[in-house]
């Protein structure tokens, strides 16, 4: 769940690549569009604002997916900005949601084990957006910088709010490593469910990991450019608490393309490792027949019988 470029795609199709596109059911709220887009400049309203998507179906679907049973999904295209043919979407293990209005009431919130917000810095969301939209999607700078412009005010009224409803909120911002892909993470983890124990990880202040413990949450901080052998420590701590899922191991993590090159984040792969501590975790509580992985003083979520559920 974020902003439109936060970067969400990034992370979810990294997860999808690890757990298999046979085990996950990965889809965007971006296709519950009520309108396409140039229905959205006649009318003068943005994709952002809940008025301009079906927010009733798509709830109705999240709910339908929470209890493994299949939905019509509606399917919309961002390079034309029109709508395709709806497509059926069975039951998987694992649902990865990702979009920009995925916690908008609290029916939808309550149907994902785990809740993924990612928050960068405005000047580097704004960055990305800029060199997604005019390089993949037909637009003009011009006119990507006027629509960041016509959508700042719903952003802050209805994308940004939604980020404290997340359990875990993700920032990745520019540090001191050269390389574009050398991008500091900083973690936002919240009780709500419950969360890897770094602590064994806790940096002194040299570049690596550090952890600012709190009373219900904790900040976790990752330099982008980190040494492997610092982040395969992290890694293999957190795939230890993961032994039941060892074949889910992956060289996959971290992997970012930077025009037609592939580069390894290390930043990158303990942040979508996490993530993967969640899901599995959850699942396997699932398949144990318990109710799901939040925290009960959150608000028990309802019975997935077949899908471990994230929304980013």
């Amino acid at each position: 769940m974020g902003d439109s470029g936060a970067g969400k795609t990034t992370i979810t199709a990294g997860l999808e690549g690890i757990l298999g596109e046979d085990q996950v059911t990965a889809f965007s709220t971006d296709d519950y569009h009520r309108y396409d887009r140039e229905q959205r400049a006649e009318i003068g309203i943005t994709p952002l604002h809940p008025d301009a998507n079906y927010m009733d179906i798509l709830s109705q679907h999240l709910t339908l997916l929470r209890q493994g049973e299949p939905i019509l999904k509606p399917v919309y295209g961002h390079s034309g900005g029109t709508f395709g043919p709806p497509v059926y979407v069975g039951s998987k293990p694992f649902a990865i949601v990702e979009g920009l209005l995925g916690y908008h009431d609290e029916g939808m919130r309550d149907c994902y084990d785990l809740r993924v917000y990612l928050a960068p810095p405005e000047e580097l969301r704004l960055k990305w957006k800029l060199q997604r939209d005019s390089s993949k999607r037909g637009y003009t700078e011009d006119e990507v910088q006027a629509e960041l412009d016509k959508r700042e005010p719903d952003s802050a009224q209805f994308i940004r709010p939604q980020e404290r409803h997340a359990d875990v909120v993700v920032s990745f911002k520019e540090g001191e490593g050269a390389e574009a892909h050398s991008l500091d993470a900083e973690m936002l983890l919240r009780d709500t469910v419950p969360q890897p124990d770094l602590s064994p990880l806790i940096g002194s202040g040299e570049r690596g990991i550090t952890i600012d413990e709190g009373d219900s949450e904790r900040h976790v901080n990752i330099a982008g450019d980190i040494e492997s052998e610092q982040a395969s420590e992290i890694e293999e701590a957190i795939w230890e608490k993961l032994h039941f899922a060892s074949h889910l191991r992956s060289e996959r993590l971290g992997e970012v393309t930077i025009g037609d090159d592939v580069h390894r984040s290390e930043s990158l792969a303990v942040v979508q490792l996490v993530i993967l501590y969640h899901l599995v975790t959850a699942k396997a509580a699932v398949a144990l027949g318990g109710s799901g992985h939040r925290a009960e003083d959150e608000g028990s979520a309802a019975v997935q019988e077949d899908a471990a559920t994230v929304e980013q």
